[in-house]
């Protein structure tokens, strides 16, 4: 399937990916299942705590298992959105 028939009509071609565009998507998910961001489709977010943990625990694995073959960069962001995610979590979980 090519990138441009990938994407709905009108939309133009899907953004190439890379690791850092991987970790900010599935970011967006978990603090979409914390309740913080609209789903894709627009529609307001419904908080999922169990799906919102298991998001961070991905990332977290990430984290773990790819340490050492990282860019900088790419290390700065994962760590620095799983130490958002979780302190987000933390304060969603007790509210």
């Amino acid at each position: 399937m090519s990138e441009q028939s990938a994407g709905t009509s009108g939309e133009g071609p899907l953004p190439s990916i890379d690791f850092s565009t991987f970790i900010l998507s599935l970011s967006h998910s978990a603090f979409v299942y914390l309740g913080d961001a609209p789903t894709p489709d627009g529609a307001p977010a419904v908080k999922n705590l169990v799906m919102a943990r298991q998001t961070i625990d991905i990332l977290a694995l990430l984290a773990d298992k790819t340490r050492g073959n990282l860019t900088g960069e790419e290390e700065r962001l994962l760590e620095q959105v799983v130490y958002e995610l979780r302190l987000r979590f933390v304060e969603v979980s007790k509210g």
